[in-house]
């Protein structure tokens, strides 16, 4: 057992467990952060999509030995503290297109959205439908269609 001190949210915490721990599992059982969700454990589905300084990654494929005191780990709980706001605009459009079914894979589409449209926005251009057929999250509702309008009317709000 190790101590693993990184910042999640916006907090520092710690915590005693094996180096091999995947974060998913870190951040659920040992952080309570229920957000990411786990759904393959391999990469495939996205379901636990969230931000590693501010880069989308699947924390269901991360060991805990990865992550350093410097790192910055945002779910979808500390996505709207990260524009200091009730909501952030890519949760304000999930809600106006009426996105969610089940809502099972919502955080981890909301996160690698977001992320996306950052990348856009580094590199100087608006999101396209090229950029969008990049997203690999997977929803068992099938609601893409609303997915990509979300992202777009979000995009146009951050």
């Amino acid at each position: 057992m190790s101590t693993h001190t990184f910042n999640v949210n916006g907090k520092k915490v710690s915590v005693e467990c094996d180096d091999s721990v995947r974060l998913l599992w870190v951040l659920r059982d040992l952080l309570g952060i229920y957000g990411p969700k786990y759904g393959c454990g391999l990469q495939v589905c996205k379901a636990c999509t969230s931000h590693l300084n501010g880069k989308k990654f699947n924390p269901c494929s991360v060991p805990v030995s990865d992550v350093g005191p410097g790192d910055e780990i945002t779910t979808i709980e500390g996505l709207a503290g990260s524009v200091g706001k009730d909501l952030h605009p890519m949760q304000q459009a999930w809600l106006d297109n009426d996105v969610a079914q089940c809502g099972y894979c919502q955080p981890g589409q909301i996160m690698a959205a977001v992320a996306l449209v950052q990348e856009t926005q580094e590199q100087g251009r608006d999101i396209t439908d090229d950029d969008l057929d990049q997203i690999r999250n997977i929803c068992r509702c099938g609601t893409y269609h609303r997915i990509r309008d979300a992202i777009k009317a979000g995009a146009a709000k951050m």
